[in-house]
């Protein structure tokens, strides 16, 4: 399945690259801009490097009429920073994640819930089509920013400083398992069954080496990109979150573009999920061997029983009741075409 939905992200990007380089007139362009992106991923992250796939198709398709200044690893603002920066216009643009749009828009934490999508199509068919515009344009509306799309970061797995299989949700019992510093990502941790413990991404290296924490949750690109696993004795596979960051831009910023450099962002944050979800794909079907080979031991969770434990925690509690339950259903019925 997943060389078939590879095969079919590489032959959209091949489609939307014949596109790249092609001429388009300073009149239609209007006056040069610059767009200041902040991130707080590591410049080897697959989504850091897919943004400068963006950086690099927007200045050569503008013919330099748009400029992209792209500052990674937390240079410009720390995590819990980048939504307000780029609210205030303190930066143009970043890679955001539901759980860090949550406290404009309370009902976005239904797209934090643990087991939401069931698989990569599922999430991308969802948030890349229809619903997802609808949820951005709200997004947008309420908060000042819009998120333009949705890139594969990877489904999030369970990593420990420990060698422990994790089965079921009980076995987390008294883990303290790295959150971020969100209500919607602690409220995740405790869904799981572990003890919650924020720490800043830029902070978790060497909370994880000198135990602050006993673990934390990633996708497998993730893990091997910020070298976790050189502090990590195992990880189990989960998959509770099918995750996804989305490139958003400041709503001033975006109304002050031309059309053209409007369409010329679009295409370019296409160009960059391209990259993001492909090489994130290729990544996943090879990494757990990577783990065995540094020393990691690797275990199977069960995941129905995760899947019960976690949708049921979420719409047993006062956070489900924000939920815009129509936007739901209409996830739910999307994710039954992709059941397996």
């Amino acid at each position: 399945m997943k060389k078939k939905v590879l095969a079919a992200v590489l032959t959209a990007g091949m489609a939307l690259s014949m596109f790249a380089g092609m001429s388009v007139s300073a009149e239609d362009l209007g006056d040069p801009v610059k767009l200041t992106v902040t991130l707080t991923a590591v410049s080897t992250d697959t989504h850091a490097q897919a943004m400068q796939k963006f950086k690099e198709y927007v200045e050569e398709t503008s013919g330099g009429n748009i400029e992209v200044d792209l500052y990674t690893d937390a240079a410009l603002f720390a995590q819990e920073e980048e939504v307000a920066a780029v609210v205030m216009g303190d930066a143009d643009m970043t890679l955001t994640s539901a759980s860090w749009l949550t406290t404009g828009s309370p009902w976005v934490s239904m797209f934090t819930a643990g087991y939401l999508f069931n698989s990569y199509d599922h999430m991308t068919t969802t948030l890349n089509g229809e619903v997802g515009q609808e949820v951005f344009q709200k997004i947008s509306d309420e908060q000042g920013l819009l998120p333009l799309g949705a890139w594969y970061l990877g489904s999030r797995e369970i990593s420990l400083t420990d060698d422990k299989e994790i089965k079921t949700p009980e076995d987390l019992n008294g883990v303290n398992l790295r959150m971020p510093n969100t209500d919607a990502w602690l409220f995740l941790g405790e869904a799981l069954g572990a003890n919650p413990t924020p720490v800043s991404f830029s902070e978790l290296y060497v909370s994880l080496q000198t135990g602050v924490v006993d673990g934390q949750d990633n996708p497998l690109g993730t893990v091997e990109s910020a070298k976790f696993y050189e502090v990590q004795k195992s990880i189990t596979v989960t998959n509770h979150l099918v995750d996804s960051v989305w490139p958003a831009i400041n709503n001033a910023k975006w109304e002050s573009l031309t059309d053209a450099q409007k369409q010329i962002v679009k295409d370019g944050i296409e160009v960059g999920r391209e990259y993001c979800d492909s090489t994130n794909l290729e990544k996943e079907a090879t990494l757990l061997d990577f783990f065995r080979e540094q020393g990691l031991s690797v275990y199977e969770a069960d995941i129905p029983a995760f899947q019960e434990h976690v949708l049921n925690y979420y719409l047993d509690n006062a956070i489900s009741q924000d939920w815009d339950m129509d936007t739901y259903d209409k996830v739910a019925e999307i994710g039954k075409q992709f059941v397996k």
